[in-house]
């Protein structure tokens, strides 16, 4: 009896170890999206460096056991905090915790990065670290090969410092991004370094961060990932622009009365001679200072064509987002887009609309939307 006991009792906590993983995902997933909000905050990013410093020193201290195990001396690498832990978690205990960690950079990142994408190579972007996000719950047995491991936080150091520097340093510019991705490969190569992992492994493990830091340069420079810590909050295309108590308001076009799920139309309705304005809002940390810039582009039936680039400042830290606009006027009719880009012609999101121009004597169904 006593052992059929003990059978039930340990094919429970099996079962309950299986979903751990699922668990601790959907929760902290969860957790991520309640309290990141809207906006790149300062005490989020110390939040992400606190995982990344608990991944760091779980790291060390597997590399520390394995060269200590390789140098005859086994019985030094019992005598640890591990062994407090029940029998059955000892071993997998260090390794689920990485996973637990990395998981929760992973989802925090994804969701930051998600926000900043407003073009379709930055969606590509963001899916495919949703897609690593989710592997990473497979990852648990495979942590204890090191590479992966190592890869890992490599991985994670990277895409944070890509939003810790220019936060730190007040800039967007493309340099911050390839700085930030050097020191978070460079971070990973000294800390393998100095947890004496290569003593045993010299390049092994290393040397995928690298390969994962050039392919993420590569795709800063063809415009996949976008400039961040920039998130664009809202755009509106109309005419007729006011500024009442702090606010912008658009005259924009009604949307049929079966799009329940739009605010406005994407077809702007004018007259000869009326401006439309593009109003767009981005969101950028405290201290940052920018110029970005209304890329205005018509598509001629085969390709866009750029009429305007027109610049505007922007200065961090409102949370309700900056708000820039530009305008053109005697738009001809047919499909217009405006990106929203960086001063070194990184995009930060992409608006299409389609213009209709109408004669004197019509009416016009339009509302006041603000931004």
């Amino acid at each position: 009896m006593k052992q059929a006991f003990g059978f039930f009792q340990a094919s429970r906590q099996l079962v309950w170890r299986k979903y751990f993983p699922a668990l601790f995902f959907l929760a902290g997933f969860v957790w991520d999206a309640l309290t990141i909000g809207r906006q790149v905050q300062q005490t989020d990013l110390i939040i992400l460096s606190s995982y990344l410093v608990a991944a760091a020193t779980i790291l060390w201290w597997l590399a520390h056991q394995t060269t200590q195990a390789s140098l005859d001396a086994p019985e030094d690498s019992a005598k640890t905090i591990v062994r407090l832990l029940p029998q059955a978690w000892r071993e997998p205990a260090p390794y689920f915790l990485l996973q637990f960690l990395y998981g929760s950079l992973l989802s925090a990142l994804f969701i930051l990065y998600f926000k900043s994408a407003g073009h379709v190579f930055a969606w590509i972007w963001a899916l495919l670290l949703a897609a690593i996000l989710i592997g990473n719950e497979f990852l648990e047995r495979h942590y204890q090969q090191n590479t992966v491991a190592w890869t890992m936080f490599g991985f994670c150091a990277i895409l944070l410092f890509n939003f810790v520097l220019p936060c730190l340093f007040g800039s967007i510019h493309w340099a911050w991004f390839v700085l930030s991705t050097i020191a978070g490969a460079g971070l990973t190569h000294v800390f393998y370094y100095k947890s004496k992992e290569h003593v045993t492994h010299p390049l092994t493990h290393i040397a995928p961060t690298w390969i994962l830091a050039c392919l993420l340069l590569a795709a800063y420079f063809t415009d996949v990932i976008p400039p961040v810590p920039l998130v664009k909050l809202d755009a509106v295309v109309g005419v007729e622009l006011e500024k009442v108590g702090g606010q912008y308001r658009v005259e924009v076009d009604a949307p049929e009365w079966w799009e329940v799920w739009r605010l406005f139309s994407d077809d702007v309705y004018i007259k000869a001679g009326e401006r439309v304005f593009c109003v767009t809002a981005v969101f950028a940390p405290q201290g940052l200072h920018a110029r970005l810039y209304h890329r205005w582009q018509f598509y001629n039936g085969k390709n866009w064509i750029t009429t305007s680039r027109i610049g505007f400042a922007l200065s961090g830290g409102r949370l309700a987002g900056f708000r820039g606009y530009t305008y053109k006027q005697n738009l001809q009719a047919g499909d217009w887009r405006v990106a929203v880009e960086t001063e070194d012609a990184h995009t930060v999101s992409v608006d299409e609309f389609t213009i209709v121009l109408v004669t004197a004597d019509n009416t016009i169904s339009r509302k006041q939307q603000p931004i």
